[in-house]
């Protein structure tokens, strides 16, 4: 069976093309278990080739993450000279994205490998497979597909790249293909007790410091069917937290009863970012987020805006109110 019979050939003469150039890896700011699940694989599928490739990314790695990169080259792009390397792009819809470190470098994207509906198509070649769960679902195919080893290190990557982008294979984008990759994953030899005890029973108590304080920011609107949660300016600090604690907290807005849109505002350094998570793909939230500088998915997707948390919130909520509309004259 071949997953990907359009775009595999074509991945397949892309890692050819880059046989005796520098490679480096790149994914997103902020990475999550995709971005950097999917870094490590395709760079180690590369390495395996013969192709000299390191990961880099803007950003560190999440501490939960760490332990899938001990065994790959991967550097901070504010700490790494991209002079010289050519760039292949994963999970990543935007070459700004990138981050100030990598994004200037971006004119040299000899592959970008993505599932996001809002892709601006930036690379010289793109593998661009919106309707797949995860970006590591993408690169697996591609692997299987083409006939290139997927040692433990690369299973793992692509594993946590799927399960964190499911939500555990619960989010509107997992299928039976998702899971046929998957169990040739854990064939390959995921260490499943240990990728969920990385990713899930590692909380830090800042975390949950953070979590409760979101948990009491939560309002419903528009009859309960979209909740905002705030984390305001100073909150990380109060809380102790990092950045990457808020990973995931806007699924429990989304959880609630009722709730079609869950969304989570956060106000830092007097930038707003955004989050929102929808329980059906029908409500289109990149199309919302791109009304923000942003995009990503239809059923998730993050926005990013310069004005205050006052300002912004009404527009975000009429923004949300006119797609609603609009789904619902379609119903």
């Amino acid at each position: 069976m071949n997953y990907y019979p359009n775009t595999s050939p074509q991945f397949k003469q892309l890692v050819e093309s880059i046989s005796g150039k520098k490679i480096a890896v790149v994914g997103h700011v902020r990475p999550d278990g995709d971005c950097i699940g999917s870094q490590v694989a395709l760079c180690r599928v590369f390495r395996s080739q013969g192709i000299d490739a390191v990961c880099v990314n803007h950003d560190p790695v999440p501490a939960t993450l760490k332990f899938l990169v001990e065994n790959t080259p991967f550097h901070r792009g504010t700490e790494f000279d991209l002079e010289g390397w050519d760039i292949m792009s994963v999970d990543c819809a935007d070459s700004r994205r990138t981050g100030p470190s990598v994004a200037p470098h971006m004119e040299r994207t000899l592959g970008n490998i993505d599932h996001h509906i809002s892709n601006t198509q930036y690379g010289k070649t793109n593998l661009i497979e919106a309707t797949s769960s995860a970006t590591g679902e993408i690169l697996a195919g591609f692997f299987f597909d083409c006939g290139y080893e997927v040692d433990t290190d690369t299973a793992n990557g692509l594993y946590v790249g799927i399960a964190t982008d499911t939500g555990q294979f619960r989010f509107p984008a997992t299928t039976r293909h998702t899971f046929e990759i998957s169990g040739k994953l854990v064939d390959r030899g995921v260490d499943l007790a240990k990728v969920n005890l990385e990713l899930y029973e590692q909380e830090s108590f800042a975390k949950l410091e953070l979590l409760q304080r979101f948990l009491k920011s939560l309002k419903l609107h528009f009859n309960g069917r979209v909740c905002v949660g705030l984390l305001e300016d100073g909150v990380y600090e109060e809380a102790g937290a990092s950045i990457d604690d808020s990973e995931g907290l806007v699924d429990y807005a989304r959880s609630i009863e009722g709730v079609d849109i869950g969304v989570l505002v956060e106000e830092r350094a007097g930038k707003i970012k955004g989050s929102l998570r929808a329980k059906e793909q029908k409500y289109r939230c990149d199309l919302i987020a791109k009304q923000f500088n942003g995009g990503g998915h239809a059923a998730a997707a993050g926005l990013n805006d310069e004005s205050s948390m006052e300002e912004f919130l009404p527009r975000l909520l009429e923004a949300i109110s006119t797609q609603l509309d609009a789904i619902d004259s379609e119903s």
